[in-house]
């Protein structure tokens, strides 16, 4: 039988993810209201695991505690998750810092643009003011240095991933899967539908060890122009040069 702590309104149960780790599972839905759960639960770990924490990794509906085996047993670190999150109460969420990502949104630059406004049945003008009027949640840090899964995006403008990832997509994408947006930080693959593209540099923060978004902060994006984009050091190479 898995490990579970009662704590007021949540059930939190302690997976074995590795010999020198545990998965505390607070939830089995993605939620924006997740978050002021999840970051308290983050708090109270980090202080009482104290030196024998070697990472933690928070995520939409689980925490990644990764202890050093030298300094806890696998019961002791049961024994600190449960004295950690016993009593756990939520944390305000407004706490958190509170970005704005201006975007230039073009179909040179987001290939996915005119797709997905067709398939919510919007005009692409329609579909930007969407994508801009919602503050989203930063639920998790991951898959590359500085890159924030956020959420959630109205389930109008919401479309699957590329059946065919790309094998690169520039820096400063702004791209919808299914009901998540993010900004890749840097040049990689994947497989995200590209609205367009900002400048804002994740990668350099990331690079400096403290990434510019954190779980818990809110995003907020900014339609921009072309001409506003390139006076900001924006590269308004099309994508597909980039493919």
């Amino acid at each position: 039988m898995k490990p579970t702590i009662e704590s007021s309104r949540i059930e939190i149960r302690i997976e074995t993810a590795a010999m020198d780790a545990l998965m505390v599972r607070l939830f089995d839905a993605i939620d924006e209201a997740n978050m002021a759960w999840v970051i308290a639960a983050d708090q109270a770990l980090r202080k009482t695991f104290g030196a024998a924490l070697i990472d933690l990794v928070p995520s939409y509906t689980t925490l990644l505690v990764h202890y050093d085996c030298q300094q806890a047993t696998h019961t002791e670190a049961l024994q600190l998750i449960n004295k950690a999150l016993s009593g756990l109460t939520p944390v305000d969420t407004q706490a958190g810092e509170l970005h704005d990502i201006p975007v230039w949104y073009d179909e040179s630059v987001g290939p996915e643009l005119p797709k997905v406004a067709q398939r919510a049945g919007l005009s692409v003008d329609e579909l930007i003011e969407q994508h801009c009027q919602h503050d989203y949640c930063v639920f998790a840090l991951g898959f590359a240095p500085g890159y924030g899964f956020m959420g959630l995006v109205d389930e109008a403008i919401a479309t699957p991933r590329l059946k065919t990832p790309r094998s690169k997509v520039a820096a400063g994408s702004v791209g919808i899967a299914d009901r998540q947006t993010a900004i890749y930080p840097l040049l990689s693959p994947g497989g995200w539908n590209i609205l367009g593209r900002t400048n804002v540099a994740l990668f350099e923060h990331a690079k400096r060890g403290e990434p510019l978004l954190r779980p818990g902060d809110k995003v907020r994006f900014r339609a921009i122009s072309r001409d506003e984009f390139e006076a900001d050091g924006g590269d308004t190479t099309p994508m597909e040069e980039r493919s």
